[in-house]
């Protein structure tokens, strides 16, 4: 089992997109009450007092869409700063990148993941849940100002859909030839879209990596990230290709993250509810934070018997929150 040192933060619930594969279209969510969200300086303790302390070093911001926290710059500045962090990120839909990538950059970010599931602006806009007025060209705006800005690795996650966007697997591979940039094909999931999900199914990503060999042909790469992802890369390609093989393949074996979600439950497996502790409520209710990681280092403790003994406890699509309220 590796060291577990990744969380995923999740600094809000709301979205401004409504993607296929993290809700469906009939899904009343209730949002998370302004008063039930981690306050700025909660969240922070935690990080400082917590998690930190129990070995915790890389950090991933997320949502819902973390882009329409009002403090997301201050956030990662202030992580950012911390002298135990290691590494530090963001996973966006990059609908408001174009206008907050410099002031991301500045503030210390230099690692991002970018939602971009079909470069078709109809295809796109429909699996976003657009209505309207398109919003694939703003979207492509922000990723083109993150890589002028100077994030590296630039990475697009593409959660592939039998029936959806299948057919571009060839072109989102191609993105990585010519630029720096990192693909992630990640496998359609039973959270957040059952209905959708028990329809379309999902497709290995075996069968993605044989099509783009067949075509390019297709080596292992020497670039490890920080995640479950295969990597590979096209020959002379300037990016590499990853794929998340979690309904394929467990890895449950190297997992290395838990998941924090806006108002403050820690979870130890995406697929598994088991385990989960309201560490809001405590810190809330007064109790210390040297309680707090004796909690959590407990949690730690147990977390290789939630994912492997009873991790098929969690594929029934019977999740009480969604993608998006998880934060992925």
């Amino acid at each position: 089992m590796n060291q577990v040192d990744y969380l995923r933060i999740s600094l809000i619930d709301r979205c401004n997109f409504r993607c296929q594969y993290c809700m469906p279209d009939s899904a009343e969510i209730d949002y998370i009450l302004r008063q039930d969200l981690l306050t700025h300086q909660e969240l922070l303790t935690l990080l400082r007092e917590v998690f930190i302390p129990v070995g915790f070093t890389r950090f991933r911001l997320t949502g819902g869409e973390p882009l329409l926290h009002p403090g997301a710059v201050e956030l990662v500045r202030a992580i950012a700063n911390q002298p135990e962090t290691k590494d530090l990120s963001m996973t966006t839909n990059g609908f408001l990148l174009s206008q907050k990538a410099q002031a991301l950059y500045d503030a210390g970010l230099r690692r991002i993941n970018i939602s971009l599931d079909s470069l078709e602006p109809e295809t796109f806009d429909k699996i976003v849940g657009s209505r309207g007025r398109s919003r694939w060209l703003q979207v492509w705006e922000g990723i083109q100002t993150a890589y002028r800005v100077g994030f590296d690795p630039l990475k697009l996650n593409v959660v592939v859909m039998p029936g959806v966007n299948d057919g571009e697997v060839l072109d989102l591979a191609a993105l990585s030839i010519d630029r720096h940039w990192h693909v992630r094909f990640i496998e359609f999931m039973p959270i957040g879209n059952n209905e959708l999900f028990g329809d379309r199914g999902w497709i290995p990503s075996a069968e993605l990596r044989q099509q783009i060999r067949a075509r390019w042909g297709l080596t292992e790469s020497q670039v490890c990230g920080n995640g479950p992802a295969d990597v590979f890369q096209i020959p002379g390609a300037k990016g590499t290709l990853g794929f998340i093989s979690q309904m394929s393949e467990c890895f449950c074996d190297r997992c290395n993250r838990m998941r924090l979600s806006a108002d403050g439950w820690i979870r130890p497996c995406l697929l598994n509810e088991s385990g989960q502790i309201d560490l809001k409520t405590a810190l809330r209710e007064g109790v210390s934070t040297l309680e707090l990681r004796d909690r959590l280092s407990e949690l730690l403790a147990l977390k290789p018997e939630i994912n492997f003994k009873e991790r098929n406890s969690g594929a029934t699509g019977a999740y009480t929150r969604t993608m998006s309220q998880i934060g992925g």
